[in-house]
This record gives C-alpha cells, sequence and structure tokens, in this order.
C-alpha cells in the first residue's frame, strides 16, 4: 500500500496542479507505484493468485490510461514515458505480464 507522503510526492511531480488527482498522467503514475509494490510482493508469495489477477487487472488499466494519453496528448504521453522516475519502463509498457509490448 502506498503511503500519504509517498502518493502525495508522486501527484505533485505528475499532476497538473497540487490537487490534481484525475489526470491520466497521476492515475498512470500512481498505477505503476502500485504494481512495483505488488511485484515485490509476489516475489516473495509465488501462491498468492488472487494478488496475481489484481496485478494483471492494474496493468491493463494503465495500459488502456496510456493509450488514451497517447491519443489525447501525445507530448504528456513521450514525457512520461521518458520520466526516470515512473518506476521501470518495463512497468510503464507492461512488458513482461503477457503483453505484446
Amino acid at each position: 500500500m502506498i503511503s500519504k507522503e509517498k502518493k502525495q510526492q508522486i501527484i505533485t511531480a505528475f499532476g497538473r496542479t497540487p490537487e490534481d488527482t484525475g489526470s491520466p498522467e497521476v492515475q498512470i503514475a500512481l498505477l505503476t507505484e502500485r504494481i512495483t509494490e505488488l511485484t515485490e510482493h509476489l516475489k516473495n508469495n509465488k501462491k498468492d493468485h488472487h494478488s496475481r489477477r489484481g496485478l494483471l487487472k492494474m496493468v491493463g488499466q494503465r495500459r488502456g490510461l496510456l493509450e488514451y494519453l497517447k491519443k489525447t496528448n501525445i507530448e504528456g504521453y513521450r514525457s512520461l514515458i521518458a520520466e526516470p522516475e515512473s518506476a521501470s519502463q518495463n512497468l510503464i509498457y507492461g512488458i513482461g505480464y503477457g503483453s505484446q509490448g
């Protein structure tokens, strides 16, 4: 679970305003952080299939948000992808989770 402080840092870094929680950039960054934490959890708990399903749903949701952002705001999409703070490029693109990359 993401701490309040970490969540606020992400919102401040990616949001259009300090209170912006609904823009696709913020949602993608928050999902990426949650996916990273859940991936670490699954490394230690290999048989936790319920959480694995939740992880796959989050990856799919993030991919949809990335596609939406790519269609509506290509500059915002490129800056988000190039952002080094967005965990791992593999997580951003969904590589390694049954996707076609």
